[in-house]
């Protein structure tokens, strides 16, 4: 008797019929074009540096190449696959009074959702495995005591590094954030709670 009154209590449910067909929400990737930029540019730089002797004598010809696509790759992490892939950006402005403000940011939680987490991934591993191939070079260049090739690692050092740490102080910002807005709810629920 008492399972058909269960039965018998029917409730309104909204089924997303269809929704694990989504092609969207099944990708790996929602931002391939992005996805191939982001790699492509910081790609073909190694790729250059690597094999560059192959097709050219030209030290100028092949580190202008190199700094181009590097510069490429920065603009491109910084301002489009930083935002696009992993919801962070960062900035730096300068106010009237001439100080440098550097501003990280991380899009809420909320919008996570939005963001695969396969390309989140990819961001984040290109970032670390990208400035550890350039480190190789660094030391590679260092120990051939090769000075122009060294000056071309250092400056994809620096763009890369900027890049990296600049992502990394987003992410970490974002963590101290909520740790702070839980502590200041923390704090006002006891201070409610004292109060009462």
């Amino acid at each position: 008797m008492a399972t058909q009154g269960l039965l018998d209590d029917t409730e309104d449910v909204t089924l997303e019929f269809g929704a694990e067909d989504d092609p969207v929400s099944r990708k790996l990737f929602k931002n391939p074009v992005i996805t191939c930029f982001h790699l492509g540019f910081r790609t073909a730089a190694v790729l250059t540096y690597l094999f560059c002797s192959w097709f050219t004598s030209s030290f100028v010809a092949s580190s202008i190449i190199i700094i181009c696509l590097l510069a490429m790759d920065f603009w491109t992490v910084k301002n489009i696959s930083g935002r696009k892939l992993a919801g962070l950006r960062w900035w730096n402005y300068v106010d009237e009074d001439g100080k440098s403000h550097w501003v990280y940011e991380a899009s809420k939680s909320k919008s996570q959702s939005k963001y695969s987490a396969g390309e989140i991934r990819l961001f984040w591993l290109s970032l670390i495995i990208f400035f550890v191939i350039w480190c190789v070079f660094f030391f590679g260049a260092l120990i051939r005591l090769n000075f122009s090739w060294f000056v071309v690692v250092c400056i994809s050092l620096t763009m890369q590094g900027a890049n990296l740490l600049g992502y990394m102080r987003c992410k970490v910002g974002m963590q101290k954030k909520l740790s702070s807005v839980a502590a200041s709810f923390v704090g006002q629920q006891v201070l409610r709670n004292v109060s009462s």
